[in-house]
């Protein structure tokens, strides 16, 4: 039987797709990539205008293989991959491997996975886009330039294990710049001065000093303003200036990829990752039961704002149902997308807006429905009227002084009616802020109270996963299909740390940005970035040759590689004075983390570990406090000291580098109970066993004698395993997620194992053995029982 070869990318679109093309066609998926640069060496020809050399991708020979076979007995092979530069690579390199049997292959694009559009993407296939293959085949090659040559001289000159980006590396200097801008901010003081005040008839308001003597003042210290303050109370209040204004709140436009990924990370605190993979699960189809399997949501790669015709149509229709004539304008609501927008895409948006999120939430879990009910809001709202308010401003005199008080009232909420942007899931919609009682010309008011209040301008502040993603469209850095990926790579190094959600750089972050930055200027400028994506755009464009854009590149990059090679010397200098010998000391890193080196290293081996004042300023150990002896080494007999190392602080043989022990603080030392030696002996040697940590923060037990005996075991719980004639003991251990669970350590041959923390008792409500630690409240701790359906708790504190 003869038919027509379809591959899509996902596997998860096959049923969707099938629903609407029935027996003619046979659909296969790539699963993503089938053939890339290789992995073990840089694949790109640069003496050979750069030619790459694309392989086969690891685990997908079985896959192509199937595909070739299915391609001999076809009449025609149709590629469906995703509609952006990533799948039209995707599409090029089967096309190459899959021939099929009358030779005919076609390109099928389509934006959302409904039966009209599938159809008619079939029915009018398109041929394969050299230009747009060339685009995302210059991208890869100019990354693999810089990520396969830049690495490895930061594994050589810093550190193995790290790595740098073309894109990713800008994103980390842009996270540097905003901590030193920072740590370099001058707080400064000002302050205000509110009047609480009441009409004749409630609510009570508040009014800010606005002018003095007639003109605007800023209050620079407190003094000033208890003068003006104290001068103001003692006279009247009166009304002088009263005007009230409409205003307008327009809806905002349907999401683009960076604006969808801003608001679910606000709004859902959703990470773009995240966001990503729950858009590609509603884009690629959800079964909705007897309506079958249907793509929810239009392509979720896009930067433009452009709908379709069909679309509008269909949101006024539901506009028009639901709220009435009052919120339908007279025309659809068209939006302007930025400058070199791809508009053959959509904006994001629901396939159909009958699917409103009540109809589908049955079929969705809990994070697409959220996601889902974001986007189709989004969207309908994006049609709707604009909000209108009443801004009233009133102007109150008193003495010199002048006040003003707004307070506005939503007359008509418009599309606030169905959303509204930045609100947090749940929270309840203002119709109202600062409302002002009714006022008159020439009223008097009567002063409640004189609020002096003391200010300090603030710092701007870190970038949060939003912000960096609205950060780098606005600078033309990376495109919708990577932003996520810049974002996980920046996540998955050790050259940020997350804080309350916000990006705060590491150490050994500053330290690879500088040395990148005095080595490669112009990789890790952002003006160079920004114009380097522009031209990767005009490749997709067929206005420039892919390769014309990489040799301009490379020309540079090559002489930066050369001398970085030469003179890069893997560290930071300081300014800071050796106080051996008065060199200069610079920052280096080493297999224990960053420290200060003095440069005159090997006549002086003087280093220094350090710490950074809030003002950014590096404030050496010997500069601080003398180290206090807590110990003396078994091994020297000269004193122990405290040191901090990458995972905290430990005991150090003042005797480094000729004697190299380390031990644990012990409780004696200020440590933590339980982290000096254990009563263990090591099985292999006989010495003490010590509690250590690992790079993922997990304890277990090492032997003291380190590195000449490498034995280590899990942490003990010293509780017994509760099975039947079992020996063992529980153990602390960690699943391949890095979650702590408990087992037994005579694993395979007792399997028995916990989530809870386990407590040596018995239940004395069903007689189970071991109890569980649970922390119900973050001050509370309690013993409860581990079998399903007894309630048995008590406070750990009555044990």
């Amino acid at each position: 039987m003869s038919y027509k070869l379809l591959v899509i990318e996902s596997p998860a679109k096959a049923n969707t797709l099938k629903k609407y093309l029935g027996s003619d066609f046979k659909i296969m998926a790539s699963v993503g990539h089938v053939k890339d640069l290789p992995v073990s060496r840089l694949g790109v020809d640069v003496e050979n205008d750069f030619s790459p050399e694309y392989v086969t991708i690891k685990g997908k020979g079985k896959i192509l293989q199937d595909l070739k076979a299915a391609g001999k007995k076809a009449e025609g092979l149709y590629l469906a991959p995703d509609p952006d530069r990533e799948g039209e690579a995707i599409a090029w390199h089967v096309a190459e491997e899959v021939k099929p049997r009358n030779g005919e292959v076609f390109r099928v694009l389509f934006n959302e996975l409904t039966e009209k559009a599938i159809r008619e993407a079939v029915s009018s296939p398109k041929p394969l886009n050299r230009d747009k293959f060339e685009s995302q085949q210059a991208r890869r090659i100019l990354d693999r330039l810089v990520g396969y040559q830049i690495s490895p001289l930061l594994w050589k000159k810093v550190k193995r294990g790290l790595s740098a980006g073309r894109v990713q590396s800008v994103a980390l200097k842009m996270i540097c710049d905003r901590e030193r801008e920072i740590q370099a901010f001058e707080p400064r003081e000002y302050w205000s001065l509110t009047a609480h005040l009441e009409g004749d008839e409630p609510p009570p308001f508040k009014a800010n000093l606005f002018k003095y003597e007639g003109r605007k003042i800023d209050l620079n210290d407190g003094d000033e303003a208890a003068k003006i303050a104290a001068e103001s109370q003692s006279q009247p209040f009166k009304v002088t200036g009263l005007s009230i204004k409409q205003k307008k709140r327009n809806p905002p436009p349907p999401f683009t990829t960076s604006l969808l990924q801003q608001e679910a990370f606000k709004q859902l605190g959703f990470r773009a990752k995240k966001t990503m993979s729950i858009a590609q699960n509603l884009y690629e189809g959800i079964d909705l039961g007897d309506g079958g399997r249907v793509g929810l949501i239009t392509y979720m790669r896009t930067d433009s704002f452009r709908l379709s015709d069909d679309a509008l149509s269909q949101a006024r229709d539901f506009i028009l149902q639901a709220y009435g004539n009052d919120c339908l304008p007279s025309k659809p609501r068209r939006y302007k997308s930025r400058k070199g927008a791809q508009e053959a895409h959509e904006a994001i948006r629901p396939t159909s807006a009958e699917n409103d999120p009540e109809r589908v939430s049955p079929y969705l879990s809990k994070d697409q429905l959220t996601l889902y009910t974001l986007i189709w809001k989004r969207f309908i709202a994006s049609q709707m009227k604009p909000a209108l308010m009443e801004e009233t401003l009133a102007e109150i005199t008193a003495g010199k002084a002048l006040f003003k008080a707004t307070g506005s009232v939503v007359t008509f909420k418009g599309f606030t009616l169905l959303y509204e942007k930045g609100a947090r899931s749940g929270e309840p919609e203002k119709d109202q802020e600062g409302c002002l009682p009714p006022l008159g010309r020439g009223q008097v008011l009567k002063l409640k109270k004189m609020e002096p209040a003391q200010h300090f301008t603030q710092p701007p502040p870190r970038f949060t996963e939003a912000t960096l993603v609205k950060a780098l469209e606005e600078n033309g850095i990376g495109r919708p299909s990577t932003y996520a990926s810049i974002l996980a790579n920046i996540s998955g190094r050790e050259y940020v740390s997350v804080e309350k959600r916000r990006f705060r750089p590491t150490e050994l972050g500053f330290l690879v940005t500088d040395l990148l930055v005095k080595g490669f200027p112009e990789i890790m400028d952002t003006d160079f970035t920004a114009q380097m994506e522009s031209n990767l755009d005009r490749v997709e464009q067929g206005e420039i040759k892919w390769t014309e854009v990489i040799r301009d590149f490379y020309d540079s990059f090559q002489k930066n590689l050369d001398r970085a090679r030469e003179e890069m010397k893997g560290e930071v200098l300081t300014g800071i004075a050796c106080p051996k010998c008065q060199r200069p000391m610079a920052i280096k890193s080493g297999k224990n983390g960053l420290f200060l080196a003095c440069t005159g290293y090997p006549e002086c081996k003087s280093t220094s570990n350090f710490r950074r004042d809030e003002k950014g300023r590096i404030i050496p150990a010997f500069a601080e406090e003398p180290e206090e002896e807590k110990d003396t080494c078994e091994i020297c007999g000269r004193p122990m000291v405290v040191r901090k190392g990458k995972f905290g602080s430990f005991l150090a043989c003042t005797g480094y580098p000729e004697c190299r022990n380390t031990r644990p603080l012990g409780p004696e030392q200020g440590g933590e109970e339980g982290a000096a030696a254990t009563g263990v002996r090591c099985e292999v040697c006989g010495a003490r066993m010590v509690v250590k940590t690992n790079r993922a923060g997990r304890r277990f037990l090492a032997c003291e004698n380190y590195p000449k005996c490498t034995h280590t075991e899990p942490l003990s719980t010293n509780v017994p395993c509760p099975n039947e004639g079992c020996p063992g003991t529980l153990v602390e251990r960690v699943s391949k997620k890095g979650r702590t669970f408990y087992a037994c350590n005579q694993y395979p041959k007792c399997r028995f194992a916990m989530w809870d923390e386990p407590y040596d008792g018995v239940c004395p409500e069903c007689g189970t053995p071991v109890l569980c630690v649970k922390h119900p409240k973050a001050s509370e701790t309690v013993l409860a029982c581990r079998k399903k359906g007894c309630s048995f708790t008590k406070p750990l504190d009555s044990a």
